[in-house]
């Protein structure tokens, strides 16, 4: 066997055998790329729990273990990351990212197509059919928390004296608040559900909570503790009743800020941004060095977030009935917003979108 051809096994994250578990943990150890708990092992082990779809893309070259590409299977082959949609960064476990060939790694697997949204750009493997880009905001606070607002106040004077007032707001209204970490209550979980959910209703964005594997992906990163990886929850409380909640979850460098939520009685104040505050105050206080707030283009994250971790969106093809199909309902798109049919003409893009987005839920 040529000592440059590919080999590929797919595995279930509890297949792995303790040399790739340690290999795994060689590539993340001490990578800044991959300090995100979303790399971490314990993470696919809990999407394992969630779903049964759940598998890791191992590649060798030369026998040696070059890569993992962590993904969730679906149920016709459709590939897409490790906890889907709710993934707010992904990418191949390698230190080696240039000598991978993704259409060459999927096509040994015979697996038809890996859609992704928010890939590590920086990773040169996802360059060829990366198709958007986008950023996470990322808090730096490896100098301390008083390091952290000194240098924020720096860049966003405006957007501190705000958040000054607002808590002085509700320290006068309220006599004050206090901010419990690792509040792992049945409360604290329940009212982050409660009014993450409202906010989905109120703006028609899709519950991702009606989806019975993301519930079950949350309690098992609620159990899942180690020395890498942990779960985080916080909540604000005001008068001993919490105000606003949050999960996510935590590797040994960074937390991730997954799911924020607050009572809409509280918005005058902004519950959630001081929440934020005090979870970033308290990740320096134990020695992490940042705070990952993910994609999207909102006012907080530039006013808080000292850099971006670059990310891709796109497809990774090979040929199959499956491709073909897909590629034929995008050129369909594609010509429609060409017609002369104004706005109407972005309606099977739009519904596609929609379609897909429908699909990562349900796992098709």
């Amino acid at each position: 066997m040529s000592e440059r051809m590919i080999q590929t096994e797919l595995k279930r994250p509890s297949e792995l055998t303790g040399a790739e578990r340690g290999a795994w943990l060689d590539f993340v150890d001490g990578y800044g790329l991959f300090d995100s708990p979303y790399f971490r092992i314990e993470f696919a082990e809990c999407c394992e729990e969630a779903r049964g779809d759940t598998r890791v893309l191992v590649g060798r070259q030369g026998g040696q273990i070059l890569g993992f590409l962590p993904l969730q299977m679906g149920k016709i082959g459709y590939a897409r990351p490790l906890s889907g949609p709710l993934s707010d960064v992904h990418g191949v476990i390698t230190r080696e990212a240039d000598k991978v060939s993704l259409p060459d790694w999927l096509k040994s697997a015979g697996i038809p197509l890996f859609e992704y949204h928010s890939a590590l750009a920086l990773q040169q493997c996802w360059h060829e059919s990366e198709q958007v880009r986008d950023g996470s905001a990322v808090v730096d606070c490896s100098e301390g928390y008083d390091a952290f607002e000194e240098a924020r106040k720096a860049a966003e004077p405006k957007a501190f004296k705000n958040i000054r007032a607002r808590r002085r707001k509700l320290e006068a209204e309220e006599g004050g608040f206090e901010f419990r970490m690792d509040d792992f209550s049945d409360e604290a979980l329940d009212a982050m559900l409660h009014w993450k959910r409202a906010q989905y209703r109120t703006t028609g964005v899709f519950d991702v909570f009606s989806v019975a594997w993301t519930n079950r992906l949350v309690a098992a990163i609620n159990r899942k503790r180690t020395d890498r990886f942990g779960p985080v929850c916080g909540t604000l409380r005001v008068n001993g009743a919490i105000i606003a909640a949050h999960f996510g979850m935590r590797s040994e460098n960074r937390v991730q800020y997954w799911f924020p939520s607050y009572d809409p009685a509280f918005n005058h104040v902004s519950p959630g941004l001081l929440l934020l505050l005090e979870t970033i105050r308290h990740a320096a206080d134990c020695g992490l060095t940042s705070v990952e707030l993910g994609p999207g283009d909102y006012d907080f994250k530039r006013h808080l977030g000292a850099w971006q971790v670059p990310l891709a969106g796109g497809c990774v093809v090979t040929r199959s009935p499956v491709t073909a199909l897909r590629s034929a309902a995008r050129a369909l798109a594609s010509a429609s917003e060409r017609s002369p049919l104004g706005t109407a003409g972005q309606i099977p893009r739009r519904a596609l979108k929609k379609a897909d987005r429908l699909a990562s839920f349900y796992a098709v």
